[in-house]
């Protein structure tokens, strides 16, 4: 349930009504508008009497709310969400780039590649440290010593890192990382999501590959149930019948996760396609869409690479591409 309340509200008497609530045990979140406030109201509604708050003096109207994603919705929260990473700022018309290889390799390999996209354009390193894979005998990463090189390239470059965390129990590790991702085997992982939700570090939540727009919702719910509402909503593909690419890129998630949600939505096309020369067309396609980011793979030799290597762009590819994108921006904007 939403109560949206009248231009004019003054803020003792917007909190003296949310105190009111709360006395129904009732969460509330206040979203303020350029023109109104809007409380969300969250928790078991049917108690409130939709009658008596609408006809409260400060209240505009009163609606409720019929899908099961509530904080992530955008009726609870017009503006768009901009999460603050450093001097990097993501979503509201702020653009973010995210490079980096699929794993963390050796200290020359993260630092040299943390140089090379960071003088391309790059905002954001990404690097693999603890990687999930189908096969148990492929490479696994390096876990807590990746972490250690990508801190040591976070230092290097000055830019802020990006991991991805499998097991909670790790959670220690990720003190120092400035976005922890929840990769697409995890997106489900209720457990693991509660707790980062109790976290304030800003947690990039790849949809799952055969999971709908709706539940990639309601696992952002989970973490934003739990008080962090610094979640990113990553597109990387879905599986689907062709075989061709390694997953389809779903395009048309971007605009729906917009109207759906106030979240920054970002798109993964090297995991979407598993092709290299695939991976430019599709990034300037996300960001023709209105994608408020791109997590691109970058090795500087893929050709040797310990793990996907062949999605991934050199960093000369790397530096072409960003420099369409930025004309494909200037365009659109």
């Amino acid at each position: 349930m939403i109560a949206i309340l009248k231009n004019g509200t003054t803020p003792s008497q917007t909190e003296h009504l949310i105190q009111w609530l709360k006395n129904m045990n009732l969460d509330v979140h206040v979203s303020h508008g350029h023109e109104v406030t809007i409380l969300g109201l969250v928790g078991d509604t049917s108690r409130v009497d939709m009658e008596l708050l609408n006809s409260l003096e400060i209240v505009e109207t009163v609606k409720r709310v019929s899908e099961p994603f509530k904080q992530a919705n955008r009726k609870f929260h017009p503006q768009d969400t901009v999460i603050q990473v450093g001097d990097i700022k993501i979503g509201g018309g702020n653009f973010a780039v995210i490079a980096g290889p699929c794993s963390i390799e050796t200290e020359e390999q993260i630092v040299s590649v943390a140089m090379a996209v960071k003088a391309s354009g790059a905002n954001i390193l990404r690097g693999g440290a603890f990687k999930p894979r189908t096969s148990p005998y492929a490479f696994q990463g390096l876990k807590d010593a990746g972490i250690q090189l990508l801190l040591k390239a976070k230092e290097a470059s000055g830019l802020p890192i990006i991991t991805e965390i499998m097991n909670i129990r790790a959670l220690e590790l990720f003190e120092n990382v400035d976005i922890i991702q929840v990769g697409a085997r995890n997106m489900q992982n209720f457990d693991l999501l509660q707790e980062l939700g109790k976290t304030k570090k800003p947690i990039l939540l790849k949809r799952g590959l055969a999971n709908t727009l709706q539940e990639l919702l309601m696992s952002a719910e989970y973490i934003m149930s739990e008080g962090n509402e610094n979640v990113i909503l990553c597109e990387r593909g879905i599986r689907s019948f062709e075989t061709y690419t390694r997953n389809t890129l779903d395009l048309s998630a971007i605009p729906v996760l917009h109207e759906l949600s106030h979240l920054p939505v970002i798109v993964d096309p090297s995991h979407a396609t598993g092709k290299a020369s695939l991976v430019p067309t599709m990034a300037a396609a996300a960001v023709a869409a209105g994608a408020d980011g791109i997590m691109v793979e970058v090795h500087n030799n893929p050709a040797c690479a310990l793990c996907d290597g062949a999605q991934s762009l050199t960093p000369a590819q790397f530096d072409s591409l960003n420099a369409k994108l930025q004309k494909i921006r200037e365009v659109i904007a």
